[in-house]
């Protein structure tokens, strides 16, 4: 009894037979439905950011380099897992987090006029190449680099924000919704690409992504309820 993927004939025959699954077989599918639930959830995660930009037309304490590497790592992340041919419910949100960071970047372009030309230079090579890099058009060897760099891509990608929060004890128009899916997500990722039995490079990269959010997430709690008590205060 397979639906999805996900193999319910273990779990349904130790019910039926009045018995709670083993661990054994419940853990592979306690993963393969939080992997499902996380693509689904995917769909959402960057909308707050999104609707914020909007709503306040203002792109104020958001780094555009961050963003920007932000998109080169989810487009590198997804075409490797694609590459590699891992199960969709394991890779599957990397399509819509793509999509999303992309209007994103978008959405900051557009309320940072005027754009600088080395930052349509940067549009405009990312356009070029990453057509080649999801159709995995490139030689194997550069592709496992590209890959083994995506990690560092995705840390320098939360840097620049870290520390321009870090400078302006303020998160600006960051969205503690959007962060915040992205901290458990990771957490989630890393649950289920050790039951997929992924390859500990993709781990590594879900384990950066707790530490990275994480830190952001906090900074984002720590500098509102500064800012709130500095208010009250005030008034």
């Amino acid at each position: 009894m397979e639906y999805l993927g996900i193999d319910l004939s273990c779990a349904m025959g130790s019910l039926r037979n009045g018995e709670f699954p083993e661990k054994d077989c419940l853990l592979p599918l306690i993963s393969k439905l939080l992997g499902y639930i996380l693509v689904a959830a995917s769909i959402t995660v960057k909308l707050p950011q999104i609707m914020k930009i909007v709503h306040h037309k203002s792109v104020r304490g958001l780094s555009v380099v961050a963003f920007e590497l932000e998109v080169v790592g989810y487009t590198i992340s997804l075409a490797y897992c694609l590459h590699k041919g891992l199960p969709f419910s394991a890779f599957g949100e990397m399509a819509f987090l793509l999509i999303q960071a992309l209007i994103l970047v978008a959405c900051i372009y557009y309320y940072s006029q005027p754009v600088p030309m080395t930052t349509w230079f940067r549009a405009l090579l990312y356009c070029a190449v990453a057509p080649t890099v999801l159709a995995g058009q490139i030689n194997p060897t550069l592709f496992d680099a590209l890959y083994a760099s995506q990690h560092a891509i995705f840390l320098f990608a939360r840097l620049p924000q870290i520390w321009k929060n870090f400078r302006n004890k303020s998160t600006g128009e960051l969205s503690f919704l959007t962060f915040f899916m992205n901290f458990a997500g990771s957490i989630v990722r890393v649950f289920t690409s050790i039951q997929e039995n992924a390859p500990v490079s993709i781990l590594t990269g879900f384990a950066l992504g707790v530490f990275t959010n994480g830190t952001i997430l906090s900074q984002i709690l720590m500098y509102q309820k500064a800012a709130a008590a500095k208010e009250k205060k005030a008034n």
